[in-house]
């Protein structure tokens, strides 16, 4: 799943594609170099930033979105306002990437009407408050409940259970300690049944391991933790440097799987 941000503020790559044009050269550039979908969002979900309204995110995303679906690229849409999805949906978009893990139960009735594919993430607060001394008694046991728990509701409400994606959340609402022990226990969420995301690509617990570098020197720890969480039973791995992790998830998959 390569990463087309289509934001100002984004923690790594905000401003880079706020022109469609460009944007849609680099989703195309994504898909040759090894990406089966493209996630575009068009609002940062970085700590502390703040939300904007639905018909802003429809703004931004809507010119981008046209000429992909029209070109046939598996698209994501990574929002978490039914009433953007439903949009983006009607335009024939695949997937929806809630970040919010489907709190708001009227996202998983427009993903079921349309008979769309969806990923649940954990995340504890919100995108303002998350990195503000998140706690857990159990880190593990406590994402895996949220994740199956709404995993059954989206069920329930009509989604296909084939349809259905789960992602621990990765930095959101997780201090190193608790993405460590995450991505260390991965299999646990793949015992529930249903495919895994993980999203590690340049985050911050990886700048914190070496030594606090910035988003742009965490390629290589972006690669180890690609390799790792797909050693450990990751399905899809979402990233920004699709060229690079492409090469890494091809070997770790021949390695795990043959």
């Amino acid at each position: 799943m390569g990463v087309l941000n289509v934001t100002p503020d984004s923690f790594s790559d905000g401003g880079l594609h706020l022109d469609p044009e460009r944007a849609v050269e680099h989703a195309l550039e994504m898909i040759a170099q090894g990406a089966d979908l493209v996630d575009v969002g068009g609002e940062s979900t970085r700590p502390g930033a703040e939300p904007v309204s639905a018909k802003e995110e429809l703004r931004r995303v809507l010119p981008v979105l046209e000429p992909l679906v029209a070109a046939g690229v598996p698209i994501s849409v990574d929002t978490y306002k039914p009433e953007v999805a439903q949009e983006c949906l009607e335009l024939g978009v695949h997937m929806i990437n809630d970040i919010t893990g489907l709190r708001n139960p009227k996202m998983a009735e427009v993903i079921a009407q349309y008979q769309a594919a969806v990923c649940i993430m954990h995340m504890q607060g919100t995108p303002q408050t998350m990195q503000r001394n998140p706690q857990y008694v159990d880190v593990v046991r406590e994402v895996g409940a949220f994740l199956r728990e709404q995993a059954a509701f989206a069920e329930r409400t009509g989604v296909d259970r084939e349809a259905i994606v789960v992602d621990p959340g990765i930095g959101f609402g997780k201090t190193l300690e608790h993405n460590l022990a995450l991505l260390r226990h991965l299999r646990t969420f793949t015992e529930f049944g249903y495919p895994v995301l993980v999203g590690p690509s340049r985050k911050s617990f990886i700048g914190r391991i070496l030594g606090n570098v910035p988003p742009d020197q965490r390629l290589e720890g972006t690669a180890a933790s690609v390799a790792v969480a797909i050693a450990h039973g990751a399905n899809l791995i979402r990233v920004h440097d699709v060229a690079f992790m492409a090469k890494v998830a091809r070997v770790a998959d021949a390695i795990v799987h043959g």
